[in-house]
């Protein structure tokens, strides 16, 4: 979905070269129009800045009827506080249009392997629909978290970080681990090192804050300075 007609159009002929089949919107109306219906894009490709509706609140409102298409944004502003906002609204990814088609098309290789993991391992069988340790309760097909009984409102994005602690338990994962979740494996953001620690640090505190949001006493979120984090169950589950 994208307003610049000559933009769009050169996107899904690349797209159609590549071997996908795609269609394209020129306004937020039109595609939330498009995606009510039964059938739904395997991925959806956004702009932020549209006339008459932006893309995050076309994404808000995907979200909030429960639509849950994974999104990539595809835009000119690279500012990572529009980044943030994105992927923290439930995108899974965020690109600029000066990039080129060759790393959106990773990009969106990367989120369609990522729904498909998602719904099984690859090897035709089923992942377990709920996972349980201690006192968190993942259920993996709807993207839910809850804690003691509380539901925990995170992003898909927060909730795929917290489900790969949780399968680690007890272990350490290092914040590229973590940052490869948001952005997809070999991508680098900000300065080196320092910018994808950054982005995973204001990630996993916001994590934490939604968790201490229905528990004063969360802790189980624990941080090894130069390395990552680890989640460790004060329980003894």
């Amino acid at each position: 979905m994208d307003d610049d007609e000559l933009f769009r159009e050169s996107v899904i002929r690349n797209l159609a070269d590549a071997g996908f089949e795609a269609d394209g919107v020129g306004d937020g109306p039109s595609a939330l129009r498009c995606l009510a219906g039964s059938e739904k894009p395997d991925v959806l490709l956004l702009d932020w800045k549209m006339p008459g509706m932006s893309g995050i609140e076309v994404l808000r409102r995907l979200r909030g009827n429960t639509i849950a298409v994974p999104v990539v944004f595809l835009t000119v502003l690279g500012e990572q506080i529009y980044e943030e906002a994105a992927l923290a609204g439930g995108a899974v990814d965020f690109v600029e249009k000066s990039r080129s088609f060759a790393i959106l098309l990773r990009r969106i290789e990367l989120a369609l392997s990522g729904a498909k993991s998602e719904s099984g391992d690859g090897t035709g069988k089923q992942q377990p629909a709920v996972l349980e340790r201690g006192q968190i309760t993942l259920r993996l097909d709807s993207s839910r978290a809850s804690w003691a009984g509380a539901e925990v409102e995170l992003t898909l994005t927060e909730f795929r970080m917290v489900q790969y602690m949780v399968e680690r338990a007890g272990k350490d994962v290092a914040y590229r681990e973590l940052y490869d979740i948001v952005h997809g494996e070999g991508f680098v953001a900000g300065e080196g090192e320092i910018g994808y620690r950054t982005n995973v640090r204001a990630f996993i505190k916001r994590i934490r804050q939604k968790f201490r949001d229905v528990d004063v006493d969360f802790g189980c979120i624990e941080n090894y300075p130069g390395y990552g984090y680890r989640w460790r169950f004060d329980d003894g589950a």
